[in-house]
C-alpha cells in the first residue's frame, strides 16, 4: 500500500498498466470480478492513475468494459479496449487542439470543378455543432431535406474539427453503393489534402485517415477495430442505422457521432433522438423543406392530374407486409401497365419544355417506381414500344440482377438516353440526379419515410436546364394517403396536413426498420425474386443452388479460393467476382442473397464464405446479445440500470420478447424484478424501456 503525501489517500496498485511507445504510462485497467459492477472501482482507481500519470483508466468486469478520460468527462462503457496508438492519438490531439472559433467558416468552397458558396443554413449548421462540441456533447443529429446539400455540409465540418485537431481518422457509413460513391467524391474534392478510400468486403483495411464504408460491411468487419479506432463517425440517413445489428457498427466506436437524415422529426422514431443525445425530439440542427422551396434551395412539385387511379377507392390493404408479387397480380395487368405508361407519356411530353425550359432532349429524366422486378420489365417494355425509333433505348431496366447497374446508373445521369429509368429499390433513395423532370409512382407507398425519400429524388436544382419544377405522377393515390399536395406539403411535422391514420403508420409485424431495403421481402416471403422477368424462386432453392455452384467454383476458380484462404481481394478482383457471380441464370448479386439468407447486414464476402463452410451464421441467440451490448452503450443508463437490463435482455432472448407478466413469473420474479424494476426506472418509465428493447433489439411490440 502506498501512501500519497499530506492528503494521506490510501492507493491501490492498479491490476494492469499500459505504456507507450516511450514507456510512460497510458492507462491503467481496473478488472473486477464479473459479480462486481466495475464502475464502482472508479474511486479506487482514480488515485493510482493520477499518481503515476496516467491520463486514462479502464473499468472492467470481463462483461462490461469502461474507458474513464478522468481530466475531461466521466466513464462510459465502450464495446472494447482501445490500442496502444489510440490513447497515444488522443494524448497528441489534446497536446495540440485548438479552439474551433480559431477556424474560420470559408464562403466558398470547390466542389465538382466549380465553386460554390457556403449556404447559409450551412453555416448555421456549423455553428450549431461548434456550440454542442464545446458544451461536451458527443452526439449530433442534423436534419435536412434530399438535395440540400448534407453530405458537402459534412465535409465542410470535417474539414473544420481536422484543422483544429479535434479528429485524424473519420468513418463515413452509409447503406447505399450510390451513396458510397457519392460520399467518396465529396470526400475527395472537399477535403482532397486528407488520404481516403471505400473499404469493401474482401478488400484489405487500410490505414488511411477518412475510410467509406457500407453499413452491410461493417457489421461483419467492426472487430477488425478497437473501439478508440475512429475519432468521427457519420451516419447517413441515421434513423436507419440504430436498429439491432446496425446499430452494433455504429456503437463499437466510441467517437464523436454525426448522423445525417433527411426525415422531418416528427417520423424519426424516439431512438433516433436517444441516441444522438437530443432533448424533446429536437435535432442539433434542422432546416425545412418549405424554407428550402421558399429560399429556392429545391425546386417545387406537382403532381399530374386526370391520371387513370389503379389502386381502386376502398380497395387499400392495410397490412404493410405484404407479398409483392402478389400484390402485383392483384392490382396491375398488361392493360392497366400499358395505360399507365401511355398516360405518363403524353403529359411528360407536354410539359416538359414548362418544367424546364432548357431540357433540349425529350420529356427529361424520368424514374419510375415499379413493384417487383417482373413489373419494372413490363413497364419498361410498354415505354420502348410507344417509340420504336430509338430500338429499346428510351426506357431502361436498373435493378440488383442487372450485371452492369452501375454503368446504367452513369449513362442515365449523364447521356442523353435512356430518358427513363425504371426500378425497385435502387432509385427510390440515394440517388443524385439533377436533371429529374418526372417521379411515376407506379407502387403503393405507406411509409411517410419512403414517401419523402422518393419525392425527393426531384427536388435537386437543374440551374443548366432551367428547371422550375418538376412533375409526380401517383397513379396509386399515395400523396392522398398522406394528404400531400404542392400548395400543402407533408412533411409529417405538422406543416402538412396528416390524418389520424398517419400520424404514426403502421408498420408490419415484427416491426422491421425501413433501411432502403425491402424488408418485407427480408423476412416474411419466402421466395427470391431473380432475372429480367421477376422469376419467383424458393429462397431454399436458392440458397442450395448458391452453395452448390460455390463449392464447385472453389475447386478452379483463383478468386474464390483467395476467399476461402481468408486472403484480402483487390477491387479489381472484387468487381469481377461480383460480375460473375451475378449473371443468368441464378443472379447470385448481394440483394438477393440478403433476402435468401434473411440477412439484411451480409456482403457477398460473407455469403461466399458461409457457402464454404468457412463463416458460421450467428444464431439468433448471438445476433441478440450483440444487438443488446451495441444498444445499451447507445443509452444513458446507471450502472445499477445496466445490471437490470441485462437480467431482462435474457429473458427476451429466450422467448423471443419481453412481457411485463415475464417480471412476475419465474425466473424473473424470483430475483423481485418487477419491484426493482419500478425503483430504478418508475412505473412508466418500465413500460417505456422494455417497449424500447423490444423494438430496438427483439423486434417486436409487446402485446
Amino acid at each position: 500500500m502506498i501512501v500519497s503525501g499530506s492528503d494521506q489517500i490510501k492507493i491501490g496498485r492498479a491490476d494492469y498498466v499500459l505504456l507507450d511507445q516511450r514507456g510512460r504510462p497510458l492507462t491503467i485497467i481496473e478488472a473486477k470480478r464479473s459479480a462486481i459492477e466495475p464502475y464502482n472501482a472508479k474511486q479506487q482507481a482514480l488515485p493510482y492513475a493520477r499518481k503515476i500519470g496516467a491520463p486514462f483508466i479502464f473499468l472492467t468486469n470481463g462483461e462490461l468494459i469502461y474507458f474513464w478520460d478522468y481530466r475531461n468527462d466521466d466513464a462510459r462503457i465502450v464495446n472494447s479496449f482501445y490500442s496502444r496508438r489510440d490513447l497515444e492519438r488522443l494524448v497528441e490531439m489534446r497536446a495540440t487542439r485548438k479552439p474551433l472559433a480559431t477556424i474560420e467558416i470559408p464562403e466558398y468552397y470547390l466542389r465538382q470543378g466549380e465553386t460554390r458558396q457556403v449556404r447559409p443554413y450551412q453555416r448555421e449548421a456549423m455553428k450549431a455543432l461548434d456550440h454542442a462540441l464545446e458544451l461536451g456533447k458527443r452526439r449530433f443529429l442534423i436534419e435536412l431535406p434530399t438535395g440540400t446539400g448534407k453530405t458537402d455540409l459534412v465535409c465542410l465540418y470535417l474539414k473544420r474539427l481536422l484543422q483544429a485537431g479535434r479528429a485524424e481518422r473519420i468513418l463515413f457509413l452509409v447503406d447505399r453503393e450510390q451513396l458510397a460513391k457519392q460520399a467518396l467524391e465529396a470526400i475527395q474534392d472537399i477535403l482532397n489534402q486528407y488520404s481516403s478510400y471505400w473499404l469493401r468486403p474482401g478488400m484489405a483495411r487500410q490505414e488511411q485517415q477518412i475510410t467509406v464504408c457500407l453499413l452491410q460491411t461493417m457489421i461483419s468487419r467492426y472487430t477488425e477495430f478497437t473501439s478508440g479506432y475512429f475519432d468521427v463517425v457519420i451516419a447517413d440517413e441515421c434513423h436507419r442505422s440504430i436498429y439491432g445489428a446496425w446499430q452494433t457498427a455504429l456503437t463499437h466506436f466510441d467517437a464523436l457521432h454525426i448522423g445525417l437524415t433527411a426525415t422531418p422529426s416528427a417520423y424519426i422514431e424516439r431512438n433516433t433522438f436517444q441516441f444522438y443525445q437530443c432533448k424533446d425530439d429536437q435535432p442539433d440542427f434542422s432546416y425545412s423543406i418549405q424554407q428550402a422551396f421558399k429560399e429556392r434551395y429545391l425546386v417545387p412539385y406537382k403532381f399530374a392530374t386526370g391520371i387513370t387511379v389503379i389502386l381502386a377507392q376502398g380497395a387499400e390493404v392495410d397490412d404493410e407486409n405484404y407479398d409483392p408479387a402478389e400484390f402485383e397480380r392483384k392490382w396491375t395487368n398488361e392493360d392497366t401497365n400499358r395505360k399507365m405508361m401511355k398516360e405518363f407519356d403524353r403529359l411528360a411530353w407536354e410539359n416538359y419544355k414548362d418544367l424546364a425550359p432548357g431540357q433540349k432532349i425529350g420529356p427529361g429524366k424520368a424514374i419510375v417506381f415499379a413493384i417487383t422486378k417482373h413489373h419494372a420489365a413490363r413497364l419498361a417494355y410498354y415505354l420502348n414500344e410507344l417509340h420504336p425509333e430509338l430500338k429499346g433505348q428510351y426506357a431502361q431496366v436498373i435493378t440488383s440482377d442487372v450485371a452492369n447497374a452501375g454503368d446504367l446508373i452513369r449513362k442515365f445521369k449523364r447521356e442523353d438516353y435512356p430518358q427513363v429509368a425504371v426500378s425497385v429499390g435502387m432509385l427510390d433513395t440515394g440517388f443524385d440526379c439533377r436533371e429529374i423532370l418526372h417521379l411515376v409512382m407506379c407502387r403503393r407507398i405507406r411509409s411517410p419515410i419512403l414517401y419523402q425519400q422518393m419525392r425527393g429524388r426531384g427536388t435537386r436544382t437543374a440551374p443548366h436546364i432551367g428547371k422550375q419544377k418538376f412533375v409526380i405522377y401517383d397513379f396509386f393515390e399515395n400523396h392522398e394517403y398522406f394528404n400531400d399536395s404542392d400548395t400543402d406539403i407533408f412533411t409529417g411535422n405538422g406543416t402538412g396536413r396528416p390524418s389520424v391514420r398517419v400520424e404514426k403508420p403502421h408498420k408490419p409485424p415484427g416491426n422491421l426498420i425501413e433501411l432502403g431495403l425491402e424488408d418485407e421481402w427480408l423476412h416474411a416471403v419466402t421466395y427470391v425474386e431473380v432475372g429480367p422477368d421477376g422469376e419467383r424462386v424458393d429462397k431454399r432453392d436458392y440458397l442450395t443452388n448458391w452453395e452448390k455452384t460455390i463449392r464447385t467454383a472453389a475447386k478452379d476458380d483463383p478468386i474464390i479460393r483467395k476467399v476461402r484462404k481468408g486472403e484480402p481481394l483487390s477491387e479489381e478482383e472484387e468487381q469481377t467476382l461480383i460480375e460473375r457471380l451475378n449473371r443468368p441464370e441464378m443472379y447470385f448479386n448481394e440483394e438477393n442473397l440478403r433476402r435468401a439468407y434473411r440477412r439484411p447486414g451480409g456482403n457477398l464476402i460473407d455469403f461466399i464464405r458461409a457457402a464454404l463452410g468457412n463463416l458460421k451464421i450467428k444464431s439468433k441467440e448471438e445476433e441478440l446479445t450483440e444487438n443488446f451490448q451495441a444498444w445499451l452503450i447507445s443509452k444513458s443508463v446507471s450502472p445499477t440500470q445496466a445490471q437490470y437490463l441485462s437480467l431482462l435482455k435474457n429473458r427476451g432472448i429466450a422467448r423471443g420478447k419481453i412481457d411485463i407478466e415475464d417480471l412476475f413469473t419465474p425466473p424473473l420474479s424470483i430475483l423481485n424484478a418487477a419491484e426493482r424494476g419500478v425503483q430504478l426506472f418508475g412505473e412508466e418509465g418500465l413500460k417505456e424501456i422494455i417497449d424500447e428493447m423490444n423494438a430496438s433489439i427483439f423486434q417486436r411490440k409487446t402485446a
